[in-house]
């Protein structure tokens, strides 16, 4: 095999929670953006884009989702909000995948998010190729206007997920993968 089939068949997800920095320098993240976004997009849209969230705008973001977490639940406790407050703090570095699928007069939305997905799955390869370890991560927040219109996603944009990305500090044991047999059809 080659290092890149070795890489596909490794790669692990890493909980934030065991992620640590330092996270890519301002030139390899470029570097990871720029083979992040060389996926299939039927008709050149970029129907998808990158919020880069770090430093400050880590925690200052996290105190947007404690306060709505703690609007919607007036019976969280201060551990649960800090849980909440720090959702974008554990790993050095996240980075949001904003899927901007729209209607199109020749491509079909479902092919936009698609492009979208495979701009996120890039990014966690690129990211791990580079020696990084990363967690795809959504959370009930990626679906809250209140954080979208914090993160300044448009109405019409939805959130393909946050890739939190640092040094793996330990990486936890595989999980199991689907059989073939039960996911392969032949004919």
């Amino acid at each position: 095999m080659n290092a890149t089939l070795d890489l596909l068949r490794t790669r692990r997800s890493v909980p934030p929670l065991r992620l640590a920095g330092p996270g890519p320098d301002a030139a390899e993240l470029d570097a990871i953006l720029t083979i992040a976004s060389r996926v299939p997009d039927h008709g050149k849209l970029a129907p998808w884009r990158f919020l880069v969230i770090a430093g400050e705008a880590r925690t200052r973001i996290g105190e947007t989702i404690a306060a709505a977490y703690g609007a919607d639940h007036p019976e969280a406790d201060a551990a649960r909000l800090e849980l909440e407050r720090n959702r974008l703090a554990l790993a050095p570095l996240v980075v949001a995948v904003v899927s901007r699928a729209g209607p199109h007069v020749k491509i079909p939305e479902w092919e936009q998010v698609l492009s979208a997905g495979a701009v996120a799955m890039n990014l966690v390869v690129a990211a791990n190729a580079a020696g990084y370890a990363t967690a795809w991560l959504t959370e009930w927040f990626a679906y809250d206007s209140r954080i979208l219109d914090v993160l300044g996603l448009e109405p019409s944009e939805r959130l393909a997920g946050f890739i939190h990305i640092g040094r793996a500090q330990e990486v936890p044991p595989d999980r199991p993968r689907p059989a073939l047999a039960d996911i392969v059809t032949r004919l």
